[in-house]
C-alpha cells in the first residue's frame, strides 16, 4: 500500500481528512512540523541546536496525526492516568546575583502513568519505558540576566525550568525530529527521560497563567538557563504570539514584570508554532548538570563481574558492590571529568549503554569502555 493511501485510511478511522502542507491556515487546527528546521546559527523559526547528529531512539511509529509537513494537536492522544505528587518542591531564592533554584524535579500537578502501559492507546505510537523519578536540582542562574551579544546554541537535555517544578527540554526528540509532534506526553505535555527527568518541550497547559487568560500578557512561567524568563503565549495585549513577533531565539524586549518591578526587558515566549520555547540563548546560559534520581540504594547495579570478565560481567552489570568496584568507577569516573553519580546515571541500568553515556556525556564511546576497563584492571 502506498505511503499516501494508508494516510488516507488511517485518517479516515481517526475522523481526520488527509492532512497537506498547504493546509495549515489560521483557524485550521493544524501547525507546520519542524523536521528539519535546525540551524547552525540563530534563525528565526528555527533551533540554533548543539547537537545536529542524532542516534537516539524516539516514539515507535508515526501517528496519523502528524504527516505531510503539518501535525494535528488536538488528534493526538495523551497518555492515560492522573498521577498525584504530593512531595512536589521548588523554591526560588535571589542570593546576591543569581537566582538559585532548589527542586526534586517532580511537578506540581498530576502526570499520566510512566512507564507508558500496555493496554494505553498510546502504547500502540510510542512505548516510553522511563519512570518519573524524583531529583537533585540545584541551579545558580543570573538574577539580572543580560544579552551576550553572540546568542549561544540550545542542548539536549535541560534548556530552563517552569515554575511547576518540571524541566524544560528543547523541541527535538532523540531521533532529531519535533518532539511535540511525534512523541506522547501526557495531558500537561509532560513526560520523562530516560534519567526519570519530567519535562516539557512546548508550552503546558497545566502551567499557571492567569494574565493570559485573562486576555493579557502572559505571566512568567519559567526562566531560561540564561536567566532570562519564559512567559506564556500571550503578548501585549493578549494575541496569541507567533514567530514572526520573535527574534531568532524567540524573545523579544518590552515592559514585563520582573522581581515585583515594571521594567523594558528582553524575555521569551512560548509559542504554538516550533521551536515552541527558545531558539537560541540569548544570554549566556549556565551549564546544567546531568539528572541525579534520588533513588534507594537497592535500585542501583549491585553485581560485580568476577575475575577475569569484562566490564559488565556475564550479566552485563556494572559492579558497585564492594569497595574495589567503587574504587574503580571513582577512578574512571575522575579520568572522566565526571562524578561517580553522573558515570553511573549515563550508562544507565544493566545492561550498560556505553552508546547512550557517550551522547550524555559528550565523550567517545571507545574512550568510556576504555577507562572504565582500564580502572577496573587496576593499571
Amino acid at each position: 500500500m502506498k505511503f499516501k493511501t494508508l494516510w488516507s485510511a488511517c485518517a479516515v478511522v481517526i475522523g481526520l481528512a488527509p492532512l497537506t502542507a498547504a493546509a495549515h491556515d489560521v483557524g485550521v487546527g493544524l501547525q507546520l512540523l519542524g523536521d528539519g528546521k535546525i540551524s547552525r546559527e540563530p534563525k528565526v523559526g528555527y533551533l540554533f541546536a548543539c547537537q545536529t547528529v542524532f542516534n537516539g531512539r524516539g516514539a515507535e511509529r508515526i501517528g496519523p496525526w502528524a504527516q505531510n509537513g503539518v501535525w494535528k494537536p488536538d488528534a493526538k492522544p495523551n497518555v492515560k492516568g492522573a498521577v498525584d505528587w504530593p512531595n512536589a518542591t521548588i523554591t526560588l531564592t535571589v542570593e546576591g546575583a543569581q537566582r538559585v533554584v532548589r527542586s526534586n524535579g517532580l511537578p506540581n500537578h498530576p502526570t499520566g502513568l510512566f512507564p507508558i502501559d500496555k493496554a494505553d492507546p498510546a502504547y500502540k505510537f510510542d512505548r516510553n519505558p522511563n519512570a518519573i523519578a524524583e531529583q537533585n536540582v540545584l541551579l545558580r542562574i543570573p538574577a539580572q540576566p543580560i544579552a551576550s551579544g553572540r546568542p549561544s546554541c540550545a542542548p539536549m537535555g535541560m534548556i530552563g525550568f517552569a515554575l511547576t517544578g518540571a524541566a524544560i527540554f528543547n523541541a527535538l526528540d532523540a531521533v532529531g525530529r519535533d518532539a511535540p509532534a511525534y512523541e506522547i506526553q501526557d495531558v500537561c505535555s509532560g513526560h520523562p527521560e530516560r534519567g526519570g527527568t519530567y519535562h516539557y518541550h512546548d508550552y503546558s497547559s497545566c502551567m499557571i497563567d492567569a494574565s493570559g487568560k485573562a486576555g493579557r500578557h502572559s505571566d512568567l512561567v519559567g526562566y531560561a538557563l540564561d536567566g532570562f524568563g519564559i512567559f506564556g503565549p500571550k503578548g501585549d495585549r493578549g494575541q496569541r504570539m507567533k514567530n514572526t513577533d520573535l527574534d531568532a531565539c524567540h524573545g523579544h524586549t518590552h515592559e514585563i514584570q520582573w522581581d515585583g518591578q515594571r521594567r523594558p526587558m528582553y524575555h521569551y515566549h512560548f509559542t504554538d508554532e516550533y521551536p515552541y520555547s527558545i531558539g537560541c540563548f540569548n544570554g549566556t546560559p549556565i551549564k546544567a548538570p546531568p539528572p541525579s534520581p534520588v533513588a534507594p540504594a537497592n535500585l542501583r547495579p549491585t553485581i560485580a563481574p568476577g575475575p577475569g570478565q569484562p566490564v559488565g560481567g556475564p550479566q552485563g552489570q556494572i559492579g558497585t558492590g564492594n569497595a574495589r568496584d567503587q574504587a574503580a568507577l571513582a577512578a574512571a569516573a575522575k579520568e572522566l571529568g565526571v562524578d561517580v553519580d553522573t558515570l553511573l546515571i549515563a550508562i544507565g541500568p544493566p545492561p550498560p549503554n556505553f552508546a547512550q553515556a557517550s551522547r550524555d556525556l559528550g565523550i567517545l564511546e571507545a574512550r568510556i569502555r576504555e577507562v572504565i576497563q582500564r580502572a577496573r584492571a587496576g593499571r
